[in-house]
């Protein structure tokens, strides 16, 4: 163990000081970020050697996660928590890392974490599942396009096409084709179960050799293998709509003597600000985020557990609710589209590995499937947290206060 002080590590550990108090009983930050670091290691059963080296392997990162590679850009690490969830497959209480150099957001999901545990946990489910892609063709003409587009349909071609992907993977499986028909170009949104893959890779591969048969069944011509109709890492309606990646709801009712306790506001207040701000707000400026800040939540969980990043875009399509049920708060966030896996990509990396492993979600689950939806359920409850604490900020006034304090 390094040179620090065990007793204090085991106060950390207990809960008898808090993490942030870390700094309070050390000789130095980095002391801190040592002592907090072994507590949490302590707590999870965790190991985290290479986050205190912050450092990733070169053999492994080299070979699919960076080209011309020089070093690494390194991003300090928080945690929050721990969360109480009661999910489908996140149970218990979870301690969550954040990737970020924003002050005061880690500080903000960490008392909204507290508000979860007062009011007895946060209640989260997967609603769909599937990753999309969705090529474009050009047609003969309007008839061939209209062709295509009904055959895709029925049973007969969607049972061969799904015959082809599993010849591309023995993870990945076809579930439906929604075509779309723009003048003679046809694009074809194909929905995958991906499993504990967030799947890119895996449904480009199969998508590419599905329209190389079809392309000899019909006379059409693949244009693009990807036609911003799946959408990836854009603004996109259809993603709010019809879902990417992981769709998942959160939710937690707050008594009011907890809002007004921890959060210095009556819920009624946090209601007003939610409608005005988030609903209104967001209607007037026609914004697919109905909410206050998922993107800061999403952007340091996905960093932190090697997610790609570009797909903030679409975990940001969320829609915070905030209603009163009777004297309490009834709180809840809802994410159509959260794309992400725990195989692949840069999970392999030693840190990203370390932080998946501290949620208790790194690699595949069993059943398939069962990792990436329980870290889909973390992920939203860490964003239901962070809406909870900046909207109880909004709603008392405190915002500016807080900034001052923990942002410069």
């Amino acid at each position: 163990m390094i040179d620090m002080s065990e007793d204090i590590v085991k106060k950390l550990a207990s809960g008898e000081l808090k993490l942030h108090q870390a700094d309070e009983h050390s000789t130095s930050r980095r002391e801190a970020v040592d002592m907090r670091r072994e507590a949490v290691s302590m707590l999870t059963g965790a190991d985290l050697s290479n986050i205190g080296k912050y450092s990733y392997d070169p053999e492994v990162a080299t070979r699919k996660n960076i080209e011309n590679a020089i070093g690494a850009v390194q991003i300090p690490l928080g945690i929050a928590g721990p969360i109480t969830i009661h999910g489908d497959y996140a149970k218990g209480d979870f301690y969550l890392p954040l990737a970020t150099t924003e002050g005061a957001l880690v500080a903000s999901v960490n008392r909204g974490c507290s508000v979860c545990r007062a009011a007895g946990g946060v209640t989260v489910a997967v609603m769909q599942d599937e990753m999309t892609r969705a090529p474009v063709v050009k047609a003969k003409d309007l008839k061939e396009a209209k062709r295509l587009a009904d055959a895709v349909k029925t049973p007969e071609m969607f049972a061969e096409m799904r015959a082809v992907v599993g010849t591309t993977t023995r993870h990945g499986e076809l579930l439906r084709v929604d075509p779309y028909v723009v003048g003679r170009s046809v694009f074809l949104r194909m929905a995958f179960d991906t499993k504990d893959a967030m799947g890119m890779n895996m449904v480009t591969i199969a998508s590419d050799k599905v329209m190389r048969e079809l392309e000899k069944k019909f006379d059409v011509k693949l244009v693009a293998l990807s036609s911003n109709m799946c959408t990836d890492k854009k603004p996109a309606a259809i993603n709010v709509i019809e879902g990417r990646g992981r769709t998942t709801v959160a939710e937690v009712i707050v008594p009011r003597e907890v809002v007004l306790e921890r959060l210095k506001a009556a819920p009624e207040d946090m209601c007003d600000v939610n409608y005005r701000k988030n609903f209104l707000g967001s209607a007037r400026a026609v914004s697919f985020g109905f909410n206050a800040q998922v993107a800061n939540v999403i952007a340091a969980m996905y960093i932190a557990c090697g997610q790609d990043p570009a797909h903030v875009v679409e975990g940001s399509n969320a829609i915070t609710s905030a209603e009163m049920d009777g004297d309490d708060l009834h709180f809840s966030v809802s994410f159509p589209s959260l794309p992400m896996g725990t195989v692949g990509g840069g999970t392999g990396l030693a840190t990203q590995s370390e932080c998946l492993n501290l949620l208790g979600v790194k690699g595949g689950g069993t059943p398939p499937g069962s990792n990436a939806r329980k870290l889909a359920e973390i992920v939203a409850s860490a964003g239901l947290a962070g809406e909870l604490s900046l909207l109880g900020a909004l709603a008392s006034q405190d915002l500016a206060k807080a900034h001052a304090k923990y942002g410069r």
